[in-house]
């Protein structure tokens, strides 16, 4: 009886993966040749060139090994182009930081088979999240503080870490088949770094193909920002896969993020922490709330147990906005925790969750002490949502969960 069950279950599945497609799309496994799951046993070569101060003109670093010394600016009207392959090995000693300030421009352009990786500057015996700073790309998209603009928590230099503006078609540059390992450092008491930080950027900023692993913060912090992002990947990380604050209007497509429920901080980590305003005294109401999509976008914890920290995939703070569609969400204690203003039926319309496969999760809808919603639950899971509830387990539901051996997250 028990295979008879199994068999219909993953034949159901299968029927709405044949029509719909959920979670991480490609005729292909699009994880192959660029992306590594096992990058503290990777060498790298030692850096040649040290990174360090302000890039004062227009520079492309070609294919090599450099160490990135302190903060290191890319000022407004200067472009630092990094060829393919090249690695770029933070200093964990001056807190290595790659900077892209407002109206400063990065092309890091790697290829499938020849990808950038900023990377820790330790061996490999040694390496672990925090090595060193990450990279930050600040741009002139709107943010909703008041004035418009915003002075970064995570660099005091005046000169450089204001960012914000009026140009939703702002363009920071590209990242491209580009790896971020081992960032994060702590800086004082109350801040650490992140992998990726994303401060203000625009609709012509390309990034894609980017994956962020064992960072000891977030892997992408992002604030503000008009602009899309696909096939990322988060590996691992200690805080939150992806942080939406300040009005971020942003469309993540057929990408992932990889738990483990036993690297995770106690700060309450999710896959997705989406807000509108830290402080309701600093939201400016004549602008734009945060507004997320999740297209294609897979969501597993990878280990069959539920003593981790990490509990609910997803937090939605009232006045925040968020769509989910043709997504896959395995191995959670609840999918969406929802604050208690956000529980009133008349704020549902700001959640569209829809064309779902919701897999090993064991509530759907709660509030943020994780006690479950019935009545939001019923909504959202209504037949005419089309989401699907199982309970399969990793190792049935994707093609290989097994990250010790080239893992394809896409559906069975």
């Amino acid at each position: 009886m028990k295979k008879q069950l199994l068999i219909v279950l993953l034949a159901s599945i299968g029927a709405i993966n044949a029509q719909n497609k959920q979670g991480i799309t490609g005729d292909f496994n699009w994880f192959n040749n660029w992306t590594n799951f096992k990058p503290k046993t990777t060498e790298y070569g030692s850096p040649s060139q040290i990174l360090n101060g302000v890039v004062t003109e227009n520079r492309t670093l070609k294919k090599g090994t450099y160490l990135i010394m302190g903060s290191v600016y890319v000022p407004s009207g200067v472009t630092l182009t990094i060829e393919p392959g090249t690695v770029l090995r933070g200093d964990s000693d001056s807190t290595g930081t790659l900077i892209v300030t407002k109206g400063g421009k990065i092309i890091a352009e790697g290829t499938e088979t020849d990808p950038i990786v900023f990377t820790s500057d330790k061996p490999s015996y040694d390496r672990k999240p925090g090595d060193w700073g990450g990279v930050i790309i600040y741009g002139d998209a709107p943010v909703n503080r008041h004035g418009g603009m915003i002075s970064s928590i995570y660099d005091s230099n005046p000169l450089y870490n204001v960012f914000g503006g009026t140009s939703e078609y702002g363009n920071s540059g590209i990242l491209k088949y580009v790896r971020i390992e081992f960032a994060g450092k702590k800086i004082n008491e109350k801040t650490m770094l992140n992998g990726l930080t994303l401060g203000a950027v625009g609709k012509y900023t390309k990034i894609e193909y980017v994956q962020v692993s064992h960072a000891k913060d977030d892997a992408f912090e992002i604030i503000g920002g008009v602009f899309d992002m696909s096939n990322m990947i988060s590996f691992q990380n200690a805080d939150d896969d992806f942080d939406f604050s300040m009005g971020t209007i942003c469309t993540v497509n057929n990408s992932i993020a990889i738990r483990n429920p036993f690297i995770s901080d106690n700060t309450r980590s999710r896959v997705f922490e989406i807000d509108s305003y830290d402080k309701i005294e600093n939201f400016d109401p004549t602008k734009k709330k945060t507004y997320v999509k999740l297209n294609n976008v897979t969501m597993v914890s990878n280990e069959d147990n539920s003593m981790g920290l990490v509990k609910e995939a997803v937090s939605v703070m009232s006045d925040s906005f968020l769509e989910m569609n043709k997504c896959v969400v395995a191995g959670f204690a609840s999918v969406v925790a929802l604050d208690e203003k956000y529980l009133n039926k008349s704020n549902y319309k700001q959640l569209k969750i829809y064309n779902t496969v919701i897999d090993n999760c064991n509530e759907f809808i709660t509030n943020e002490l994780l006690y479950k919603s019935s009545e939001a639950t019923d909504w959202f899971n209504a037949s005419d949502k089309l989401n699907y509830m199982s309970r399969v387990g990793n190792m049935t539901l994707f093609k290989n969960n097994d990250i010790k051996k080239k893992p394809d997250f896409r559906l069975k």
